[in-house]
């Protein structure tokens, strides 16, 4: 399915890497995909243990696991563990973007470059066993990755692979040629590739 995508590029991007969509609703989902903003998620004085608790809990959603772990490092503690809970894909497409994200949960969310979004709460089965596969496969392509927040959004040619970790967001990004030639991002691209197939089937099925 990606490689359908690429076909279409055209032109050179420059746009924000916090705004790569033309309406302010698909921003804000958009952003949230990254777990990295908490806001008061967690009240205005919380109790460092409780938060570290939720991180760690392999029951709570990976995402808010993210944003516990995001408060304890902006507050001065250390996470117990560093793990990556998530991955999310950048394409851009005809002046917008696919964006797939998935969760070490089994939660899926992805965001078409014609603004329509599909979400995935750990179910149909097939759809979160792929999107903990994707997660998998992301582990030794995370230990290389960038931890600099880019600026702009992937450019014509290109796409992204946001690791979401305790331990801090970290990127990997490049031409689709270079990619498959990685031999750590290649696999992150094949399962994503999978799992974007069994998104896009469920939306053709409804």
């Amino acid at each position: 399915m990606f490689k359908k995508l690429f076909a279409a590029f055209s032109a050179k991007s420059k746009t924000r890497a916090d705004a790569p969509y033309g309406t302010e609703d698909l921003n804000t989902v958009h952003k949230m995909l990254f777990a990295d903003d908490v806001g008061q998620l967690f009240g205005e004085a919380p109790d460092a243990r409780v938060v570290q608790a939720i991180a760690q809990d392999p029951n709570e959603e990976s995402r808010v696991r993210l944003l516990a772990a995001q408060w304890l490092r902006a507050s001065g503690h250390v996470p117990a563990a560093a793990e990556v809970l998530g991955v999310v894909i950048e394409v851009p497409l005809d002046g917008s973007m696919d964006t797939l994200a998935a969760y070490a949960d089994g939660r899926v969310r992805y965001i078409n470059q014609t603004g329509r979004t599909a979400v995935f709460e750990g179910a149909p089965a097939d759809v979160a066993a792929q999107a903990k596969a994707l997660v998998a496969s992301a582990i030794p392509a995370f230990i290389k990755a960038s931890r600099q927040k880019p600026v702009y959004a992937p450019g014509a040619g290109q796409l992204r692979f946001t690791f979401l970790s305790q331990d801090g967001n970290r990127v990997t990004d490049g031409f689709f040629s270079d990619i498959v030639r990685d031999e750590l991002a290649k696999p992150v691209l094949e399962q994503g590739q999978r799992l974007l197939d069994l998104v896009v089937r469920q939306g053709n099925a409804q």
